[in-house]
């Protein structure tokens, strides 16, 4: 053993003496300077209990060294130097891209024919191109309340006293007295627990869905929604099944497939909801809200009823769907509302439990990123729903000229040309549809339209704008109904869109019935004739 030892060169003992002196010195250094006991310490403890986080802090030094030492890049060390001559012509040549796409000629046809109205809107108002007032059925002004003196005198000092707007969020500084107490006035209308309202009639169901459907969540929604539901549905991320439009049959089909795929695959528990329209926007029809709060109880789901279309016109006492069928209000866990259509003011509304409206404050986006509605416009919904409460006798003659009106749209006359939604006369809902019947379109295909066998949208557009044309001649205002074509999930057909209103008299109304379906007859006839 010593003499192995003793073989060692001298020249390998003075190198590893050097190293040993200069580690020495190196670590009296180290040591010798303040808390530098507590980085060897950190040092050691880290080598000892984690080798690999040592490693990976050491790579992360040494990449920091060598990003420091690197060359630095410079944005327009590459750059072309131009002489002014060719800075001129690329100016020259350089032509911008209009702001806006340039317009078809289905779009400028579409601005052509929109109507402007003189003046303030009204059953009679005067539109540009016609010398006497127009008849109108074009509005959601059903109950004419926007010619309500008392209405109008409570917005004038309402304004005068609280100015235009209210410049913020209502989570801000956006909330007045006015707009607490349309909110009471709203939930005990309904007979919710609490109400909630938003600026903006579109913002609402599209903001009401997402504050509460979340990825994962399941939504089962009636085919047939209107395209803010759409919107809603779609900003909510969560897993949407649909079923028939009305249909209870198939949407205990679609809950009854989500519970055997529950079981089968062992899923957790989401939240779920049935989405549907109280009176749908695109059909006229009304939705069964006793069977549909029979199935969601049911199933355990919750239930969300937008009746934007049905709030202020359906029911005994003009409350909506759960007037109507005469279902506790507390069944249906969100109803959603319009104060823009038959109350005649601006924005929509959520009501229901009190958590659930207090959860929207600070989860509705519409609610918490937009400017409350103007105090003079709170005012005048809060008036609409009193006159509605001290005249039921408006909802009683608002659905005598819809069923009227209906009635002389089923004439026999009308039978080989056009289809109403919904033709029913009992349906007291105060709007419906017009479409060109699918047998009446087939008999007029042209020679370029046989191999795709329909008659064109755009082509359907014409024919029904020459009926709108028609009838404005004879002293009606109707319009197209109009749908985002290329973003709707399942557009329906073109159509006019008729909305009856207590504005016009009995006779006026009767007139305007017979005015839209003469013009009907003489344009459905001469049309590709």
């Amino acid at each position: 053993m010593n003499m192995e030892t003793n073989t060692i060169p001298p020249i390998v003992n003075e190198h590893a003496e050097f190293i040993n002196s200069t580690v020495n010195s190196l670590y009296t250094i180290i040591a010798a300077i303040p808390g530098s006991h507590l980085a060897l310490n950190y040092v050691k403890n880290a080598y000892q209990n984690d080798p690999f986080r040592i490693a990976l802090e050491l790579f992360l030094v040494f990449f920091a060294i060598r990003y420091l030492m690197a060359a630095k890049y410079k944005p327009h060390d590459n750059a072309v130097k131009l002489s002014d001559k060719e800075i001129d012509e690329l100016v020259e040549e350089w032509h911008p891209e209009p702001l806006v796409p340039t317009l078809n000629k289905f779009d400028k046809f579409n601005l052509e024919k929109t109507p402007v109205i003189l003046g303030a809107q009204g059953a009679k108002p005067k539109v540009v191109g016609h010398a006497k007032p127009l008849m109108n059925l074009a509005t959601t002004n059903y109950l004419n309340l926007t010619a309500s003196e008392e209405i109008r005198e409570k917005a004038i000092t309402t304004l005068r006293n609280y100015g235009v707007g209210s410049c913020g969020p209502p989570g801000f500084y956006g909330t007045i007295d006015v707009h607490m107490e349309l909110e009471k006035d709203i939930a005990q209308f309904i007979g919710a627990e609490a109400a909630i309202i938003y600026a903006q009639n579109f913002s609402t169901i599209s903001s009401v869905i997402p504050a509460f459907s979340k990825r994962g969540d399941i939504l089962v929604c009636d085919d047939s929604v209107s395209f803010a539901v759409q919107k809603g549905v779609q900003i909510s991320r969560s897993i949407v099944r649909w079923y028939k439009h009305n249909d209870m049959a198939d949407l205990e089909r679609v809950l009854e497939e989500i519970r055997m795929d529950d079981i089968m695959h062992k899923k957790r528990l989401t939240r779920r909801f049935i989405v549907s329209e109280g009176l749908s926007a695109n059909y006229g029809d009304i939705a069964p809200l006793d069977k549909l709060v029979e199935i969601k109880k049911k199933y355990k789901y919750r239930l969300i009823l937008d009746e934007t279309n049905s709030f202020g016109v359906l029911g005994r006492r003009g409350a909506g769907l759960t007037d109507l069928f005469e279902v506790p209000a507390a069944d249906v866990d969100i109803i959603v509302g319009s104060m823009a259509n038959t109350l005649c003011s601006s924005g929509g509304f959520c009501a229901g439990s009190v958590e659930i409206v207090d959860h929207q404050r600070l989860s509705g986006l519409a609610y918490c990123f937009s400017a409350s509605i103007p105090a003079m416009l709170a005012v005048s919904a809060s008036g609409a729903i009193k006159i509605i409460q001290e005249q039921p006798g408006l909802l009683a003659e608002l659905a005598e000229r819809a069923k009227t009106f209906r009635l002389t749209l089923s004439h026999k006359s009308l039978e080989s040309f056009v289809e109403l939604f919904s033709s029913d006369p009992e349906n007291h809902a105060p709007f419906f549809h017009v479409r060109a019947k699918p047998s009446f379109l087939q008999s007029r295909l042209l020679e370029n339209e046989e191999d795709s066998n329909e008659v064109s949208r755009e082509a359907q557009e014409y024919l029904w704008q020459d009926v709108v044309d028609e009838c404005a001649n004879q002293g009606v205002l109707i319009s197209r109904a109009k749908y985002v074509v290329d973003q709707e999930r399942d557009c329906p057909r073109p159509g006019i869109k008729i909305s009856v209103t207590i504005g016009l008299t009995k006779k006026e109304n009767e007139k305007a019935a017979n005015v839209v379906k003469s013009a009907i007859v003489k344009v459905f006839t001469k049309w590709r004739k």
